[in-house]
């Protein structure tokens, strides 16, 4: 199996940006931490991060015929995208949603996801751990 990690903007500023709700390890500790979630379930991954929502569209529209699975913390764009929305649509590629914070624990204009309506799952407030949970589901069907 071959799923393609995507981080939205600001993931690539973890552990300097609110560690109080997104924790003070680095993006590059949340880098390994996923590749090794993925080697122990013996699949294979590309990971990719922008700030920018045409990138993070074309990352995804590229997906098309390569993955069998994506795994998306779109970052703020969870709430504002329907350009990821429809994307990922085109593409059907099985989809896990990840949030490192719970966001319906926060403000609530983040209580909407526009990437939940495709997404076959979504893990959130579970920190690192809720990568490690999509890839699990994707590759092994795990809860």
């Amino acid at each position: 199996m071959k799923i393609l990690v995507i981080n939205g903007p600001n993931l690539n500023m973890l552990g300097i940006r609110e560690p109080g709700i997104y924790g003070d390890q680095s993006f590059a500790a949340l880098c390994d931490f996923i590749k090794a979630a993925v080697a122990e379930v013996g699949a294979t991954c590309e990971l990719y991060q922008s700030n920018h929502e045409g990138c993070l569209v074309d990352k995804i529209q590229e997906a098309y015929g390569k993955f069998d699975g994506i795994v998306i913390n779109p970052g703020a764009y969870t709430h504002t995208s329907v350009a990821i929305l429809d994307a990922l649509s085109a593409v059907h590629i099985p989809t896990v949603e990840v949030h490192i914070s719970n966001v319906m624990e926060r403000e609530a204009f983040r209580h909407h996801s526009f990437v939940s309506l495709v997404a076959k799952k979504t893990y959130m407030g579970l920190g690192f751990e809720g990568y490690r949970k999509a890839v699990r589901y994707l590759a092994l069907g795990e809860e």
